[in-house]
Order: C-alpha cells, then sequence, then structure tokens
C-alpha cells in the first residue's frame, strides 16, 4: 500500500450533488478539498431528473448556468392528477426562492456539479473506489483508504465527508447504521421516447396508478413523468416503507402495468419506444442515518437519511446539507484541533434539526398515513376538488415556503414544523 500525504484539509467521498455541493462550497472558502468519485463522468443514477425551486435555490448559489441554451428544460409547476381530476399547480411565488424548476438526467447533472467544484478549486479523484476510514488511536477519522488501477492508496485530512449516497458504506464502516424508525421508500423508473410528452413545462405527479388488470384496479404508491426535453420522458414510481407492498411486490412490473393505461400517442406503452432499462433505488427519509457528525465524519445528503418524507426529493436536501456542513467545516478549520474545534464540528446535527427536523417528523406522520390506501384514496377524492387546499399541499410537500413573514400558508407550515418534536 502506498500513502499519499495530499495535504487536504477535507476529504469528500463520492462527487454526486451532495458532495460536489460540499467540496464547492469549502473550496470557494479557501480549503483545501480531495473530492474522490468511485465511477467517471458521465455516469448513469437511478433519479426522477425533476428539480423544485428549493433544489433550483442550490444551483444558483454554484454559480450553474440554467438557461435553456445550457440543456436545462424549465417547468413552472406540479400537475397532479389523481381522483379523476387534473389540476395544475404553479410553484408558489416567493422571496426564498424561485418561481421555476428545472429537469436534467443524471448522465450530465452530476458532471456538471463536479466541475463547478474543480472550477471553484477542489481536486476531483476518479476511478477510486474507498474502501474504509483511516482512525487515530482515539478512534477519529484521519483519512481513507482507496482502491485504484494502481493499487490501494490511503489520502489524509483531518475531517472527511460520507456522500456516498444511500449505500452508506463509508457511515456503516464507522458503525454508524441505519435507523429502522424512519421512513424508508423504493422508486424505479425508466426513460421513454414521447414526443407529445417530451417538452412539458410541468413536473406531473399521478396520485393514483392504476392497472387495466382486475378491472381498473387500484395499484400501490404513487407515479411521475417528467419530460426532459430532448424527446424523452422519465417515468417511474415510489411505494413507501408504510405500504404493504412495500417488499413484496415486483415494481418493475407494477410500472408497466401503470404505463399500459397512459394514452398510446404518449407512447409509453410501447416497449419500442422505451430508451433502456428500468431502474431501481432505494429512498432513505427523515435522518434515517444519525449521528450526521461524529468522531470528524460527517454525513450529507442520502448518506444520512435526508430524502424528504413527503415527496421523495433528495437532491435539493443533498445539496443543501453539503453547504450547510462546509459552512460548519470552515469555521471549525478556522480553530485549533481539539475541544474548539469539536464545538464548532457538533453545531452541524443542530443545524440539520432546526432547518429539517421538525419537517421530517411532519413526513414521518405524513407517510404512515398515506401508506393506507383506503386514506389515500379519501384525501385524494376529497382534496382535489379545492384548489385552495391542494396550493397548500403543494406547498407542504415541496417545502416551498417563505422562512421569514410569506402568506398564511407559509406561517401555519412553518409553525407546523416548528412545534413539531424534531427527529
Amino acid at each position: 500500500m502506498t500513502t499519499t500525504d495530499v495535504d487536504a484539509d477535507v476529504i469528500v467521498v463520492g462527487a454526486g450533488p451532495g458532495g460536489s455541493a460540499t467540496a464547492y462550497h469549502l473550496a470557494k472558502h479557501g480549503a483545501q478539498v480531495l473530492l474522490l468519485e468511485k465511477t467517471e463522468f458521465p455516469r448513469e443514477k437511478v433519479c426522477g431528473d425533476g428539480l423544485t425551486p428549493r433544489a433550483v435555490k442550490q444551483l444558483v448559489d454554484m454559480g450553474v448556468d440554467l438557461s435553456e441554451d445550457a440543456g436545462w428544460l424549465r417547468n413552472k409547476g406540479l400537475r397532479v392528477i389523481g381522483g379523476g381530476m387534473r389540476l395544475e399547480l404553479p410553484w408558489p411565488e416567493l422571496a426564498a426562492y424561485p418561481g421555476y424548476g428545472v429537469t436534467r438526467t443524471r448522465m450530465d447533472f452530476d458532471d456538471l456539479l463536479a466541475r463547478r467544484a474543480v472550477e471553484a478549486g477542489a481536486k476531483l479523484v476518479v476511478n477510486t473506489n474507498v474502501t474504509g476510514p483511516v482512525l487515530d488511536t482515539a478512534g477519529r477519522v484521519v483519512g481513507v483508504t482507496a482502491k485504484t488501477a494502481e493499487g490501494e492508496v490511503t489520502y489524509r485530512a483531518p475531517l472527511v465527508v460520507s456522500a456516498d449516497g444511500v449505500s452508506a458504506r463509508f457511515p456503516l464502516a464507522m458503525g454508524i447504521a441505519k435507523r429502522e424508525d424512519r421512513p424508508m421508500g423504493v422508486a424505479v423508473r425508466r426513460y421513454y421516447r414521447s414526443a407529445a410528452k417530451t417538452n412539458d413545462d410541468y413536473l406531473e405527479s399521478w396520485l393514483e396508478l392504476r392497472s387495466r388488470e382486475g378491472g381498473d384496479k387500484l395499484l400501490p404508491g404513487y407515479g411521475w413523468i417528467f419530460g426532459m426535453g430532448d424527446g424523452r420522458v422519465n417515468v417511474g414510481l415510489g411505494v413507501l416503507n408504510s405500504s404493504t407492498a412495500y417488499g413484496k411486490t415486483n415494481y418493475r412490473q407494477l410500472l408497466l402495468d401503470w404505463l399500459a393505461t397512459t394514452p398510446p400517442e404518449w407512447g409509453m406503452n410501447e416497449e419500442a419506444n422505451a430508451d433502456g432499462p428500468i431502474g431501481g433505488a432505494a429512498l432513505p427519509m427523515g435522518f434515517n442515518r444519525t449521528p450526521h457528525y461524529t468522531r470528524g465524519l460527517l454525513l450529507v445528503g442520502d448518506s444520512g437519511g435526508m430524502v424528504n418524507p413527503f415527496n421523495g426529493e433528495g437532491i435539493a436536501y443533498a445539496m443543501e446539507s453539503g453547504a450547510m456542513a462546509a459552512e460548519v467545516m470552515v469555521q471549525a478549520l478556522a480553530r485549533p484541533e481539539g475541544p474548539e474545534r469539536e464545538r464548532a464540528l457538533a453545531a452541524y446535527p443542530q443545524v440539520l434539526k432546526d432547518r429539517f427536523g421538525g419537517y421530517y417528523r411532519l413526513g414521518g406522520v405524513f407517510v404512515k398515513l398515506i401508506g393506507n390506501p383506503q386514506v389515500m384514496k379519501l384525501a385524494t377524492r376529497h382534496g382535489m376538488p379545492h384548489p385552495t387546499l391542494m396550493r397548500f399541499v403543494l406547498k407542504l410537500l415541496a417545502n416551498l415556503t417563505d422562512p421569514r413573514g410569506g402568506d398564511a400558508m407559509d406561517r401555519i407550515i412553518n409553525g407546523l414544523s416548528r412545534v413539531a418534536p424534531a427527529v
């Protein structure tokens, strides 16, 4: 084994959205950052590819060009389908977030963010599979071991960030296990060529999925159709662990059964229009892995179970937690090693709880409720006919409120999040 003294202030494991955002914000503040990625770019990831205004804010903060010429397709809201109704809900007009979302394939989205981190000053090393932590005699992380094409390498830094996604192999190696008392989901998705839907300026959410098998049978889960603007759509569905179907269902067949009921002109009920296989991924929700800081290690994004339980959105929270972790680490690195630095680092779990803890607690309750198909059916039937109520639901599910001031809906949602015990 060779040892490489890279003199990095921080090693970031994983160059997905959370890792690249962490590296970008650290580098912008002058920290020396080593960003390690086990594959090389561009590379595919299973994802819905739809980004809400919350994610757009993080992209703006990273200086990303979001113009159509740069390959982005903007959307102006969410189209909700359920209860025999179709309702278009524009993104709310807020001071805190822009009034539009975007879509972009993960194939080049992650590459773009990693390049922004490099442009800010981070060092990106690809084809480097981190295998575990390097610990000092006190059990504190002081580096990582990794496999490369040239052999095994050791990199050292006083702080390490785990941004290695839902697998969370690095936290597991540190003894940080998944919490079974938190929500979990699974999602499958596929690309289809669809001239009719590719340029859709709304993200489309299906609250009810049906199959022609068994005479208009109600299926478990929720679905989405997101236009990509390149002749394709991203189509998928998710099932929560509060559903009796979780872990007992062929999710790929479930997707095909639902798509068989869609209009023929959309092109999603023909195998000939499929662009690639059906892919699946787990959705770790509601802080299902804690602590988010321990012994020199910080968790961001899916590694720390930060997917929104209300809507399955993960990218916004990965990037946001990365920015928060970077701010904490910059302050910590300005202090001497020892108790003073540890006090600064201990703030990271608290700032996460302050921002998301109460909201995620509400999300946990929501997940349990909608896991019951009858509750979901009642909510859809009685909620969809009321546009004002659905605008409130959109703000709640997408976590889009102005934190200070705002309208009555914002104040209700913010108030509920504050009074709910943080998870």
